[in-house]
């Protein structure tokens, strides 16, 4: 049996809906931890791309996560308080101010309403490395770092274009799961995966349904216990780099293979999860599939979202999947996420552990 040192996943992971109200400015609370990174998507119509925000780079600062677009700095602030239990939004008086991306009940004037739905992450101690100081990579990184949920958020600034720098992550262990970004250029979300491209030579892209590109983007080393590598390409640019590590109970980076069948593929976690993102690695045009046990609250979850998409919110068949005690199974027939013979990759996190670390009791299903 799965045991976890993190009891309540809510400590350092949430999934949280609200339907907005037009104020400003409006807190929003209940994600039970100070919440360091935001993922941000409006579940309607009109064309609104998943956002990221996050408390390194700070609260105005957006990244789109279905376009390749640089760092989008919002005069009028976005998130002006990352509190103890959620966050506050700023002046929403102009709909791109930020009510569009947080509390906006008619976008665009387009009639599709207001409901919304966040993952946020708590990593929460600073750090910063000196690399000349500490010898510890080939270029300075800071940041913001939780070791007990294996989850950093990294800022490299000023890496230098068409070289291989090596950057420290701080989690102490290797990453499974990392996301980079340039926030100065119009470049991909660059994506490792320990499961399927271990080696650090082959990539995915999050903003796109390509399949697994080999890039040696990572110098064809794959990521240390202490620090990453990383070539930007033919820019100087400055990065931002969220860093995963599996951590029992709590949180899983792994692949499973589809068979195309209603009674689909079970993969083990180790949990009850409350968080799914999945992505076909092969070259089939599939999207990153996001559902989460808050927007379904009960088998099947089939609420989807992607990534790689400003779409709506879409329910059906298509999206079945059964949300276990101790993992996940598909329950449809789709390429997307469980074509016969296919290789997914996946990121979960949990809502309960299997069996948790102070009294050794299995959690229920759902």
């Amino acid at each position: 049996m799965a045991y976890t040192a993190i009891d309540n996943p809510t400590e350092y992971f949430s999934v949280n809906t609200w339907t907005a109200d037009d104020s400003s400015p409006r807190s929003f609370t209940g994600f039970g931890h100070q919440p360091d990174l935001l993922w941000v998507k409006h579940r309607g119509s009109g064309s609104i791309n998943p956002t990221i925000i996050d408390s390194v780079r700070g609260g105005d600062k957006m990244l789109a996560t279905a376009t390749d677009a640089a760092e989008d700095t919002k005069s009028h602030g976005e998130v002006t308080a990352f509190g103890s239990d959620g966050i506050t939004v700023a002046d929403g008086t102009n709909a791109t101010y930020p009510r569009l991306y947080f509390n906006d009940d008619d976008p665009f004037g387009a009639s599709v309403g207001g409901e919304y739905v966040c993952w946020s992450w708590k990593a929460g101690t600073a750090f910063s490395n000196d690399a000349s100081a500490t010898s510890i990579g080939s270029i300075d990184s800071s940041g913001s770092t939780s070791t007990t949920a294996g989850f950093s958020i990294v800022k490299i600034d000023s890496m230098p274009a068409n070289t291989t720098s090596t950057f420290a992550h701080n989690l102490g262990v290797k990453p499974n799961f990392i996301i980079f970004k340039s926030r100065d250029l119009t470049t991909n979300w660059d994506v490792y995966h320990s499961s399927a491209l271990p080696d650090g030579e082959r990539k995915l892209y999050l903003n796109d349904t390509d399949g697994v590109i080999d890039s040696g983007f990572m110098n064809d080393t794959a990521p240390t216990s202490s620090v990453v590598s990383f070539n930007p390409g033919s820019s100087d640019s400055n990065h931002i780099a969220y860093c995963f590590a599996d951590v029992p109970g709590y949180s899983k980076f792994g692949s499973y293979t589809g068979n195309g069948n209603a009674d689909g593929t079970f993969v083990y976690t180790g949990f009850k999860p409350a968080f799914l993102l999945v992505k076909d690695t092969g070259g089939s045009g599939e999207g990153w599939e996001l559902l989460d046990g808050t927007r379904s609250s009960f088998n099947v979850a089939d609420k989807r979202l992607r990534a790689d998409s400003s779409g709506a919110e879409s329910t059906g068949s298509n999206y079945y999947v059964d949300f276990l005690s101790n993992g996940f199974k598909q329950r449809n027939t789709q390429t997307s996420s469980n074509g016969s013979g296919e290789t997914y990759v996946y990121m979960a996190f949990a809502e309960a552990p299997f069996v948790t670390g102070s009294n050794g009791v299995p959690c229920n299903a759902r």
